[in-house]
């Protein structure tokens, strides 16, 4: 087993440097320019389509409100990995890795909403009349070449399937390891765990969508005022902290302390492997769940994708700030980086600092495998049929044990490789399809509806 893991470990080594700031940032950037830099140019209009409009439930035909197909999405793009993630990323790769982070969440919002406007765009009803849709269906449909887009759909369904299991396995270890810092054993977290999370995603799509639409709000609120206060008690290092950041990125980090040193290709490689699984842009998730949303426009529905890498760069940032400013990242091991933030909060708030990042930790898990666990199955439903996919929501839920038995080494080598081979036909498609892509954004910003919204000031 060590062997299988140290041959994913360098396998997903290769993916994931020179190959993917090609893949990522270069496709990122293409998209940006080819959408005209929308997702700076109409910030202000898409935060009103959006934050603005959470309470709407949405024109047109679908199955779940626009907010509640977002909720569903950002509950698993806003999980664990925005806690211990960046923590991660910086134990490993040094500080330098958050400035590689920023660059996927600049470039990610255009390649989110390429995502959700095709996933919407080529959505179809199942047995059960539910919308669904995603990579596999806009690469069956979409494709230039059918008979390579529909292989391409299969294996990336196929191995989409599997990489939730280790997916679901990291979230879990991160619960374990900070509930471990108050002495709770790894076991029962991690059956407690699987009971709450079975209890939801037995329910299907809408209980799913139900509990994410509540859930998400109050794990981000609670979060990001203990991250403030942390900040807040370090805001001397705040800029040193940037500094490092910065300059770090293109030179690499020196051993010091607990921090065992980086070159810059570990930075980068961390840097754009963890904002990846983060905020999820490129691998071809958020469409599952949008595909979903009542609404009149692939667009519309688009602009969610946008808010969604907004949100979840800003808590990303403020947990590697809190990590730099409070200096934990020099003095605890990456073995057990997982539990940096906690240990910051508890440096200043105490024992409470302790139980408020493991109470967020276990919101943001909670929230993220069920979402993961609805994705996996809609992809068994693509794979094979409706009726299997249901049977997949317990495989799925037991999965989380497998954060009991194994290294956050071993799981994130298999999760990265994994990774890597969902995005890059994803990828390949979303460059293909961008003159649909283009299309569809130049179409709706010159429609009726835009225009007198302008007029209103919406």
């Amino acid at each position: 087993m060590e062997r299988f893991f140290a041959v994913a470990g360098l396998i997903s080594g290769f993916f994931w440097n020179i190959l993917f700031l090609v893949v990522l940032v270069g496709g990122g950037l293409y998209l940006t320019v080819r959408l005209k830099f929308f997702q700076i140019r109409y910030l202000p209009y898409i935060i009103k389509q959006t934050f603005g409009k959470i309470q709407d439930k949405g024109k047109g035909e679908g199955t779940v409100s626009p907010f509640q197909a977002a909720a569903t999405a950002m509950a698993s793009t806003i999980g664990a990995s925005n806690i211990v993630g960046v923590p991660a990323a910086i134990a490993y790769g040094g500080p330098g890795a958050l400035f590689w982070m920023w660059v996927i969440f600049l470039l990610g919002g255009a390649t989110k909403f390429s995502e959700v406007v095709l996933g919407v765009h080529y959505r179809e009803k199942n047995s059960d009349g539910h919308y669904v849709g995603g990579p596999g269906y806009y690469m069956t449909k979409g494709f230039p070449i059918k008979s390579v887009g529909r292989i391409m759909a299969r294996a990336g369904a196929f191995v989409s399937m599997l990489y939730y299991l280790p997916s679901i396995a990291t979230q879990s270890i991160s619960l374990i390891q900070n509930a471990g810092t108050l002495g709770v054993n790894r076991y029962v977290s991690s059956v407690l765990l699987m009971i709450l999370v079975g209890s939801v995603v037995l329910g299907g799509l809408i209980r799913v969508a139900r509990v994410a639409d509540k859930m998400v709000p109050i794990m981000c609120i609670l979060y990001i005022i203990g991250s403030v206060i942390v900040l807040g008690a370090h805001i001397g290092n705040l800029f040193p902290s940037l500094a490092l950041v910065f300059t770090s990125a293109f030179t690499g980090t020196a051993a010091t302390g607990g921090f065992i040193g980086a070159g810059v290709s570990m930075t980068i490689r961390m840097g754009l492997a963890r904002a990846t699984y983060s905020c999820e842009a490129g691998m071809g998730s958020a469409p599952i769940a949008h595909a979903a949303a009542i609404t009149d426009h692939p667009v519309r529905q688009g602009f969610w994708g946008v808010f969604e890498v907004l949100v979840d760069g800003s808590i990303c940032t403020l947990s590697g700030l809190v990590v730099l400013t409070s200096g934990v990242w020099k003095t605890i091991s990456p073995d057990v980086a997982l539990t940096m933030p906690a240990v910051a909060f508890q440096k200043v708030m105490g024992n409470a600092g302790s139980y408020m990042v493991t109470l967020s930790i276990f919101l943001f898990v909670l929230s993220s495998i069920i979402a993961v666990i609805w994705y996996g199955e809609k992809l068994v439903e693509f794979f094979f049929n409706t009726e299997i996919s249901k049977y997949t929501r317990i495989i799925y839920t037991l999965s989380i044990m497998l954060g009991a038995f194994f290294g956050l080494d071993a799981i994130l080598a298999v999760l990265d490789l994994t990774n890597a081979l969902i995005i890059l036909p994803n990828m390949v498609t979303l460059l293909l399809l961008s003159p649909l892509i283009a299309r569809l954004t130049r179409e709706y910003f010159s429609g009726k509806q835009y225009l007198k919204d302008s007029k209103r000031g919406l």
